[in-house]
């Protein structure tokens, strides 16, 4: 037992060195160091998953609040500490942003698989996303690996960067275009709300005052469920088939049954290119899994540690030495 234990402290302690050091990801970053980590990665999210569907769009956004906040850095699964006040308690994210156990339990498993402290917590972030996307139904995309993990977090950071389920389209497109994505990206990215659910504390709101492009009917069956004032945890799906990766959330916007005010911002009836690409996604399923794909790998490569920089962390909620 001892002989194991020294084996993998040495093996943990070199293999920072061993990991290829250089700027750009790679879809086959881990190919040669540890082969099993992206099958033990898929194991444990499908298993999260078939425990409760709706943790695959659990760990789908805290890709997203990773990558809006400094970059995809996995600084999001960082804990307080005595020097910084981390991302979980930020308004985005408390009480929001979940499945922190299950990343846990992958961390654990890749280090057992990899003899070492090899995958950085960003990347399983990255893959496990990917691997949600498919157990529901979604197709397959490549994910480019090598991340580093940050070694700090920020409340405000979080705050001030991660769009607001409030905000109206010019201030939608803004957000993402300071992060380096387009309006085609906000459009496709914004179908990963055809996965999960919602709080009534936050699409209150837009069932009782919001007068862009709501059925009617959709609003009574929500204000069932969402009183005017209390029981702020109840919960209502994004979109009609909330375990489903598939079109039902574009086809929902069309119809006036946008659950939040952002999302419904991009189909108002007036002709815009969110009006085109909300159709044309709501017809075509293939499209829609295809570009998803494309923009995730784009938003997952939003300024990533690499080469030196941040560290590989043995834990994912706090940095190596804490």
């Amino acid at each position: 037992m001892a002989t194991i234990q020294m084996f993998f402290t040495y093996f943990t302690l070199i293999s920072a060195f061993m990991l290829p050091a250089f700027g750009d990801l790679s879809p086959d970053f881990y190919d040669e160091v540890c082969p099993e980590a992206l099958p033990t990665i898929k194991l444990i999210v499908e298993q999260a998953i078939a425990l409760e569907p709706r943790m695959g769009a659990s760990l789908v956004r805290l890709h997203f609040h990773d990558c809006f906040v400094n970059g995809c850095d996995g600084s999001i699964l960082l804990d307080d500490t005595p020097t910084f006040t981390g991302e979980k308690t930020a308004g985005p994210n408390n009480n929001s942003v979940r499945g922190f156990d299950v990343i846990d339990q992958i961390k654990a498993a890749v280090n057992e698989a990899c003899v070492g402290n090899v995958v950085s917590c960003a990347d399983i972030l990255a893959v496990a996303a990917r691997d949600s996307v498919v157990a529901l139904g979604g197709s397959c995309y490549n994910v480019l690996l090598g991340r580093r993990d940050a070694i700090t977090a920020s409340m405000d950071a979080a705050n001030a960067n991660i769009p607001a389920p409030t905000l109206d389209l010019p201030d939608l497109i803004s957000n993402f275009e300071s992060h380096g994505l387009g309006v085609e990206d906000l459009v496709i990215l914004s179908g990963a709300h055809t996965l999960g659910f919602s709080r009534c504390v936050v699409f209150r709101n837009r069932i009782y005052n919001d007068t862009t492009c709501i059925d009617g009917d959709f609003a009574a069956s929500l204000q069932a469920v969402c009183p005017a004032s209390g029981e702020d945890n109840n919960l209502a799906p994004l979109d009609e088939s909330p375990a489903c990766f598939d079109t039902a959330y574009y086809q929902g916007l069309v119809g006036g049954r946008g659950l939040l005010h952002s999302d419904q911002q991009l189909f108002r009836g007036d002709g815009s290119l969110t009006d085109e690409l909300v159709s044309k996604y709501s017809e075509n399923p293939d499209a829609f899994w295809a570009d998803f794909g494309a923009a995730m790998i784009k938003m997952g490569n939003i300024s990533p540690l690499t080469g030196c920089d941040g560290e590989i962390r043995g834990n994912c909620r706090f940095v190596n030495g804490d």
